[in-house]
């Protein structure tokens, strides 16, 4: 399983998907190569965790 080399459908940016994170994704059953670098999916997962937060209150 090569490295693959992806682009971020939010910033445009080029990430590496590594054998090491598609070992992962495949033992987890995903089928789908990630779509956002490991920046935009740190903040989206942030901004959902604010947002189900806010939603509490």
């Amino acid at each position: 399983m090569p490295e693959k080399n992806l682009v971020c459908k939010d910033c445009g940016a080029g990430f590496v998907f590594t054998e090491g994170e598609q070992a992962f994704y495949q033992e987890k059953g995903f089928t789908n190569e990630p779509t956002r670098c490991p920046d935009c999916r740190r903040a989206r997962k942030q901004q959902r965790n604010n947002n189900s937060y806010n939603d509490r209150w």
